[in-house]
């Protein structure tokens, strides 16, 4: 199997520590470099209409959430692990764009909703598949039993690191 950055990165630290035991970095080191990689591709894509990949994902949230295809703010907030202050600006920016509404929440009068707009419905509907497009041409390179077992070992891995937060 071929080298890469990492595995350079990697020796370069046992060559120069030989007691530390570098291992995590091979993993890590690939986990964050796939994900820049993958999520510019994606940013990429998105450009085409008119979004970013942080407005893709209060969409998809919107949409993913089911008719009446809305939610409370602080819902998606907390789903896509944002501050309050970086939702209001994805959500004045698609709220500009005709993507998204905000509406008062029936169930508290104090409490808004954000909505998806049919344009917001037809932006997530089409750009997802796109999205889809570029994280698949990367995982293909996997068989699909390799391709379920590695989303197993990062599933096990995402939980340690959320316990520990």
């Amino acid at each position: 199997m071929a080298t890469d950055d990492v595995d350079v990165i990697v020796a370069q630290w046992r060559r120069e520590r030989p007691g530390m035991r570098p291992e995590p970095m091979a993993v890590f080191g690939r986990i964050y470099r796939l994900a820049r990689l993958v999520g510019d591709g994606q940013e990429k894509v998105y450009a085409g209409w008119g979004i970013s990949r942080g407005e893709f994902d209060v969409l998809a949230a919107l949409r993913r959430a089911g008719e009446p295809y809305a939610l409370p703010p602080k819902a998606l907030a907390a789903g896509l692990m944002l501050t309050s202050g970086g939702m209001t600006g994805r959500l004045d920016r698609l709220e500009r764009a005709g993507l998204v509404r905000r509406t008062p929440d029936p169930a508290d009068r104090r409490g808004l909703r954000i909505v998806l707009t049919d344009a917001g419905r037809r932006v997530v509907e089409e750009s997802v598949d796109a999205g889809l497009a570029v994280q698949r041409r990367i995982l293909d390179a996997l068989p699909p039993d390799d391709q379920a077992r590695l989303a197993d070992l990062l599933r096990t891995l995402l939980a340690t690191a959320e316990a520990g937060t």
